[in-house]
């Protein structure tokens, strides 16, 4: 193709109108744009097909197995919509080649020492006494005690914390909804003790990122922040429970979730009123999102299991009674 119609063009293009009507794209526009880039550098020209969607799902997967592949095909199927609109000879994998690409797998529920390893080790990374390990140990405490998703972490400005009220305004939560997320006192301190090492590396307007990266002054990037993560936790000799091969970021909002349901659980709290209130809390739009925990993490089965089997007992008393 020609510089001004290479497959990446075209991508560049159609990421830029679909952003223009609001949508984020963060993980599927990198996937599409890395699917162009294959596509161009595989001298592919002319309408898509299908042989270089399967080709590229299947050769560019990190993980070989059908799911990942199924994913990533889904994931260009609103790109192929885009260009059958240009291109009626357009074609595109028809139904589910290799099966299902949506699933959700039990997470890994770190526990607290886990936690405090992970800390520890965000702490030690490299440069010593420079803002890296100030701002990894604070960003995955932040994941830890308050369930934020990482994009809404890195999306944070330095005018989104409330130090009198300690509370954030999350103004990039998912579907671009705002939301309020208290803090405890002690996760407010943590953060007023980072923003004093990061004063000496940008500025602090209201508008400027909280989060910065050390290497470009400029706004941390998920990237960055993946890479810094598998590097930390190489060594620490985790085992991931669950679904999942390795432990993850994203793991820490599971377990924050998963920790507060444990506690209501055993408190015998009322669930219903409790469950509205962490779906507030961590921006689930569907309830049903929160209630995915109980049935997907053995702990919590274990709790709720109990419970059903000291309210038949107690049902049983009052029978024979």
């Amino acid at each position: 193709m020609s510089g001004a119609h290479t497959m990446h063009a075209v991508a560049q293009s159609y990421l830029a109108e679909r952003r223009h009507l609001g949508f984020a794209l963060e993980r599927s526009g990198s996937l599409t744009l890395a699917f162009a880039r294959f596509a161009d550098a595989n001298g592919h020209e002319g309408a898509l097909t299908s042989d270089i969607v399967l080709r590229w799902a299947k050769e560019e997967a990190q993980h070989s197995d059908p799911f990942t592949w199924a994913g990533r095909i889904n994931v260009l199927r609103p790109f192929a919509r885009y260009l059958a609109a240009q291109d009626p000879h357009t074609t595109f994998p028809a139904d589910s080649p290799f099966g299902r690409g949506h699933r959700r797998l039990a997470p890994h529920i770190y526990t607290r020492a886990e936690v405090v390893a992970l800390l520890t080790a965000a702490g030690q990374m490299a440069p010593i006494g420079g803002m890296t390990p100030t701002t990894f140990t604070t960003l995955l405490g932040l994941l830890d005690a308050t369930g934020l998703r990482i994009s809404e972490a890195l999306h944070l400005s330095c005018g989104d914390l409330d130090n009198r009220e300690e509370q954030f305004t999350i103004r990039h939560a998912k579907f671009q909804r705002t939301r309020l997320v208290p803090l405890h006192p002690t996760v407010g301190e943590a953060l007023r003790a980072y923003l004093l090492v990061r004063a000496r590396y940008g500025g602090m307007e209201p508008t400027a990122p909280l989060f910065l990266s050390e290497k470009t002054g400029r706004a941390l990037q998920y990237q960055s922040v993946r890479s810094g993560f598998r590097a930390l936790t190489a060594g620490l000799g985790i085992v991931a429970r669950g679904g999942h091969p390795t432990i993850r970021i994203h793991d820490l909002r599971h377990s924050f979730i998963c920790r507060r349901l444990m506690l209501w659980q055993a408190g015998g709290d009322n669930l219903g009123n409790a469950m509205m209130a962490l779906a507030t809390y961590v921006g689930h739009i569907n309830i049903g999102n929160t209630y995915w925990y109980m049935q997907a993490v053995p702990e919590l089965m274990a709790i709720a299991g109990n419970r059903f089997e000291a309210f038949g007992n107690k049902l049983g008393e009052v029978h024979h009674g």
